[in-house]
């Protein structure tokens, strides 16, 4: 900031939803605004016959809220980037323009009829090209307790959905707004006065501190983001939230990642050694370890989730699998997984269809 701090006079936090796809009515897409240092009230999406927002509608009425001369702060509840690990492996330069339309290319989910599933599992986009580990952690999530990857699927609690579904709308406020928004850190740590700001929110960190009353979760998520921002945005907490105490390459690599609005600054802790255990290698039930998402096999095949679907052996059922390797997807046996090779990539045998 040139010596001037930024005034907003407009809050809105949004509660997102990585479900279904760009169009569909979801009840877990919740919006609440409020004038700074008012209450927020939920609003409601433009009247059509879908009941609920849809992701492509709220950016849709972002982009107009934003074209309005009313500084306001924007509070979405998914990441905005990824780990620095993933620009690594995939060559790609640290930074986040660059990023958002390279994304956009490999995971299309701001396209009609795409699920981010279709995806994950090749049958939309090449998401096998751009995809990363739920190892891999940003600085910021880290730091906040209880936040997970970024690409940890199918878990409760899990954001990894909504980022993949949210992130190609960033890019899309970001074309239709240019330079009249700041997208923080991103575009700078400080933001310049008369600029709308939309930043990275985790309702967690707030949502404890107010009444639940009537709300729904999704509700309660959208309205404490927003109520947070709305008196924080007038006592001066707002601008406190936007200066996290890190050292300068953690900033650095924080305009990278991105960084959630509220995390405070801790030392990062070193992980203990730990005895890698050894892998299950027997015929085990569904339960065993090597049919758990994320087991790597020793030819480099990873467990990506179960399905529904029967298998080829007794009393089986197909788990997608994953080559480490080229990236191939296909369906296996739970108790062929310990020992499969890629048949893409690796000789092995004709994946089962899923």
């Amino acid at each position: 900031m040139t010596g001037e701090a930024p005034v907003f006079a407009r809050a809105i936090g949004i509660d997102y939803s990585g479900a279904e796809t760009a169009n569909s009515s979801l009840k877990g897409l919740r919006v609440y605004m409020a004038d700074v240092g008012e209450v927020p009230q939920e609003v409601a999406p433009p009247p059509s016959p879908k009941r609920y927002w849809t992701r492509r509608g709220i950016a849709e009425w972002l982009v107009e809220r934003l074209a309005e001369d009313i500084p306001t702060v924007v509070g979405i509840d998914h990441a905005f980037s990824f780990p620095l690990r993933y620009f690594e492996v995939h060559g790609l330069l640290p930074d986040w323009p660059a990023f958002l339309d390279d994304f956009q290319r490999h995971w299309p989910t701001d396209a009609d009829h795409t699920y981010v599933d279709f995806v994950r599992f090749g049958t939309a986009g090449n998401g096998a090209a751009r995809e990363g580990s739920r190892r891999w952690r940003r600085i910021t999530e880290e730091r906040s307790p209880g936040a997970k990857s970024v690409f940890h699927f199918d878990v409760q609690g899990s954001v990894a959905k909504s980022t993949h579904a949210g992130i190609p709308w960033l890019l899309h406020i970001r074309r239709a707004q240019g330079d009249r928004v700041h997208f923080w850190p991103f575009d700078g740590w400080d933001v310049p006065v008369g600029k709308s700001v939309v930043l990275e929110v985790y309702p967690r960190l707030w949502s404890a501190g107010y009444p639940v009353e009537d709300r729904t979760p999704d509700q309660h998520d959208a309205y404490s983001v927003a109520a947070w921002l709305s008196t924080a945005a007038a006592d001066g907490g707002l601008l406190k939230a936007m200066k996290p105490e890190l050292s300068p390459p953690e900033m650095a690599v924080a305009q990278v990642e991105g960084w959630i609005l509220g995390v405070p600054w801790a030392p990062t802790k070193k992980a203990k050694p730990t005895a890698k255990p050894a892998a299950k290698v027997g015929r085990g039930s569904s339960g065993g370890k090597t049919t758990k998402a994320g087991y790597v096999n020793k030819n480099g095949q990873e467990v990506v989730q179960a399905t529904d679907l029967p298998g080829n052996d007794h009393n089986q059922v197909v788990y997608v699998l994953r080559c480490g390797s080229c990236g191939h997807r296909y369906g296996a046996n739970g108790s062929d997984i310990w020992q499969r090779k890629c048949p893409a990539c690796g000789g092995g045998a004709a994946g089962l269809a899923f």
